[in-house]
């Protein structure tokens, strides 16, 4: 199967609760799920998202 994938860097002010939500709803609509999470020292996520190609367009990311 091929992937595209969508880098996302999460600021330290955001919680989890709310990176959660964001993630969820991304998911919901667009189709991505969560491919790796990598937490950092000074509190920012790096998010990796991905989902499958598809022949027929689908909604990018909104931030």
């Amino acid at each position: 199967m091929e992937y595209e994938y969508a880098p996302l860097r999460l600021p330290s002010n955001v919680d989890r609760l709310t990176a959660a939500a964001q993630l969820a709803i991304q998911a919901e609509f667009s189709g991505w799920e969560l491919a790796r999470v990598r937490l950092y020292r000074d509190g920012t996520r790096q998010v990796m998202l991905r989902r499958r190609l598809v022949n027929q367009p689908q909604p990018g990311l909104s931030y």
